[in-house]
């Protein structure tokens, strides 16, 4: 398995049963970024907002994705979705390993949401605040999940993201190990679980 993070929530999952775009942002939605050309068998999206929804962005390789998806509803606000609206989670499965894109989760998951998610081998989790959950609530929901990788995402970083929310360091001074690549691709089995890995912004 290979997985590419284009910065912002923006991902592509490689693996032997197919591969996966989720949430491309579209020109001008996210300061400092430009997503660049990319191809995928599916593309899946969390919500539809520009920063997450820019499926033509993404050209489709005509070939059938066998890669096992479910989908887990959610909301992208405290208040049940009547601030910003709802939020999929997206749970991807191929090669053994379980890979949980949390999108823009505005909320604690209840212990129903974390029961269907079942086992989680790599967390892709907002940590920025402000439209998504906030350091605090990720770093409280990953110990709860126990996934052998995380990946913080929609964060402010150096040059890019937006200013209202925060950057990476704030939740990475609330996790044990922490591992800093310096690239943008993560190849699971090259790291020693648990871990929270850092994936360099491509801009």
């Amino acid at each position: 398995m290979k997985i590419t993070w284009y910065a912002h929530s923006c991902f592509l999952v490689e693996t032997e049963d197919g591969s996966a775009v989720l949430d491309p942002y579209a020109p001008g939605s996210v300061p400092g970024l430009s997503l660049p050309p990319l191809e995928a068998d599916l593309v899946l999206c969390s919500h539809e907002h520009s920063d997450h929804n820019f499926r033509r962005g993404v050209k489709r390789s005509g070939k059938e994705a066998k890669l096992h998806i479910e989908r887990i509803e959610s909301f992208h606000d405290e208040k049940q979705g009547a601030l910003r609206g709802p939020n999929t989670i997206h749970v991807l499965e191929a090669e053994g390993l379980r890979v949980v894109h949390l999108g823009d989760l505005g909320h604690m998951l209840s212990d129903e949401q974390i029961a269907a998610l079942g086992r989680v081998d790599i967390l892709l989790i907002p940590v920025g605040g402000y439209f998504t959950i906030g350091p605090e609530q990720a770093a409280a929901l990953a110990e709860r999940l126990q996934p052998s990788i995380t990946v913080p995402m929609h964060y402010r970083g150096a040059g890019f993201g937006y200013e209202v929310i925060g950057p990476v360091e704030d939740f990475l001074c609330r996790r044990d190990k922490v591992l800093r690549l310096e690239t943008n691709v993560l190849r699971p089995e090259e790291l020693e679980t648990p871990v929270t890995v850092v994936l360099r912004c491509p801009v």
